[in-house]
């Protein structure tokens, strides 16, 4: 089963090279690395789709990037969506390939592309128009003008944007927590599918 793993490392030549080593050194094999976000600071966030090896553990691996100076394990899970990363320029070509479908298809590619494990769209009545097969029944609407962070409960960490008139609720269950970035992200891919629905 594929591990999902997202560190924060320094953003300086070589320090891929270390982590990739140590996951490496700690019977994991990488298949796919995505930046994520990129501080100010200095530090990147990515994120890592690796299989382990058979009597590997995922702790051997986080245990082998966590010491590493300066390398911080975020987050690892295992990661259901299978081999590869879903990347916004493949939503995008699937959205212009369905202009018409563009709003519920967007909402059915959310998962993937953010690695949550579901997405809903809900009206400001707390009708759900479009929901992921893990998505609760019933959702709050909350009003919000642009990509934020919302209450969460103790499992399942939750984000919403704006598109139209109704909500859209990514959750996703034991973290990490939404990045700016990938709020941005979230907007941004909103925003195109509206767009290209309207063409």
């Amino acid at each position: 089963m594929p591990f999902l793993l997202r560190l924060a490392l320094p953003d300086v030549p070589g320090s891929l090279g270390r982590v990739a080593t140590a996951i490496g050194q700690a019977g994991g094999d990488i298949d796919a690395i995505e930046i994520v976000e990129k501080d100010g600071d200095g530090t990147a966030v990515d994120d890592v789709l690796l299989e382990m090896a058979p009597g590997a553990m995922p702790d051997s691996v986080v245990s082998a990037c966590n010491a590493l100076e300066g390398v911080e394990v975020l987050w690892i899970s295992r990661y259901a969506a299978g081999g590869n990363l879903f990347l916004d320029l493949e939503v995008v070509e699937e959205l212009t390939a369905h202009p018409t479908e563009a709003l519920d298809r967007v909402i059915d590619l959310l998962p993937i592309t953010f690695r949550v494990d579901w997405a809903v769209r809900v009206g400001r009545d707390g009708a759900v128009g479009r929901s992921t097969e893990a998505a609760p029944a019933e959702i709050a609407w909350v009003d919000i003008q642009r990509p934020s962070r919302l209450p969460d409960d103790d499992v399942t960490v939750l984000c919403g944007a704006p598109l139209g008139p109704d909500l859209i609720v990514l959750g996703r269950r034991g973290g990490p927590e939404f990045l700016d970035s990938e709020l941005a992200r979230l907007g941004h891919l909103l925003g195109l599918a509206r767009s290209i629905n309207r063409a």
